[in-house]
């Protein structure tokens, strides 16, 4: 087939990937058995209906930034599971033991809930969404070829831990018949504000991957991602404890936080499309594609015009129409790697591939086109 001759992007090392996932599996359920045994059975799974909701409406979003060129669905997977289970669990455990020390210090329970909601929660839980991001960068680097991935993975573990935490509050929401109002104020008020945290990070190593050669950088960057990740976290959390004047200060400092955040991902798919663009174009000069296949490539409704349009002549066909519109995604951020100074040592020879396959996939289609 046509993509026997292209490479994939790779996925971690396979056995430290499935350790990833088997340890966010198992943190899962040692979260929802907490959960479990301070509510109900009932109530925990009424909350893990609940907490589908918004986990649907953020992971839409999360893939109508991702369509240029998808992540591998296996990754998603793994990004998603550290959030929902490794982050949330150890978040879960020490998050109560510093609540604790610090009760214990200070004898004042008002204290002990600011501080612990202030200073631990935010810097606890962003550090451990950020591990699981930068663990990620550090063992595939290839996987980051620009903001957008960067975006893309850290929304994704955000997503996950944004998850499980609404299952402990709808759960404990649901027994004090208030399930109502905390799905009001965690679904609908703010169902990115774990997204918009963790982004920042996201977005850090996701400009460093691609704008800098050594992955120094991308390590001397990411801090200042996750400081901006906590102050967020910090910042949204103290609005809490605003009482009455809490509608002002959602409407004066979150909403024009999550509409900066609704820009940013508008700005960054504008900015894959010309960078597409722009590197398919140093292709068509060199007679690698028409102007009327660039013209398909750099637009997504064009492209999904072009696969409806292969469809017509069979699975094949349709088949051939992916693989192109994705080999070419790939060509492009290639060659956009190589331009910001970042191409692999093998850079010519994936390039082969990815020309030869290109061809092969032309010659599939019409292959099925004149049948």
């Amino acid at each position: 087939m046509a993509a026997a001759a292209a490479q994939p992007r790779r996925s971690p090392v396979p056995v430290v990937g499935t350790i990833a996932i088997v340890a966010g599996l198992i943190g899962v359920v040692v979260v929802l058995g907490i959960v479990w045994s301070e509510t109900s059975a009932a109530s925990t799974f009424v909350a893990f209906l609940a907490a589908l909701v918004p986990l649907s409406v953020v992971m839409a979003a999360v893939l109508w930034l991702d369509r240029w060129e998808p992540e591998p669905r296996r990754l998603l997977l793994l990004t998603f599971l550290w959030g929902a289970g490794v982050s949330t669990a150890s978040a879960l455990g020490i998050n109560t033991f510093l609540a604790r020390a610090i009760h214990s210090a200070s004898g004042d329970p008002g204290v002990t809930q600011l501080l612990a909601a202030v200073a631990v929660a935010p810097v606890v839980e962003e550090t451990l969404k950020g591990a699981g991001l930068l663990g990620l960068f550090l063992l595939s680097r290839r996987l980051f070829d620009g903001a957008v991935d960067g975006v893309v993975y850290a929304a994704t573990i955000a997503a996950g831990f944004a998850f499980t935490e609404n299952v402990l509050y709808f759960a404990r929401g649901e027994m004090a018949a208030a399930l109502g109002q905390v799905f009001f104020a965690r679904a609908v008020v703010s169902p990115f504000a774990h997204i918009i945290f963790t982004t920042c990070m996201g977005l850090a190593i996701g400009l460093a991957s691609v704008r800098a050669r050594r992955v120094t950088v991308a390590l001397l960057v990411f801090p200042l991602g996750w400081l901006a990740a906590v102050g967020l976290h910090a910042l949204w959390n103290v609005t809490s404890f605003l009482g009455e004047a809490f509608l002002l200060g959602y409407l004066v400092l979150q909403v024009p936080i999550f509409l900066a955040f609704l820009a940013l991902g508008l700005w960054l798919r504008r900015q894959e499309r010309r960078m597409l663009a722009a590197r398919l174009g140093d292709y068509l000069q060199q007679g690698w594609f028409a102007p009327h296949e660039v013209a398909m490539l750099t637009s997504l409704r064009r492209r999904a015009d072009a696969l409806r349009w292969a469809g017509r002549y069979g699975v094949r066909a349709k088949d051939a129409m992916a693989q192109f519109q994705r080999n070419a995604t790939r060509i492009a951020l290639l060659r956009n790697r190589a331009v910001h100074g970042r191409a692999p040592a093998d850079m010519e020879a994936r390039e082969r591939r990815l020309l030869a396959s290109l061809s092969e996939n032309r010659r599939a289609f019409a292959a099925a086109f004149a049948r």
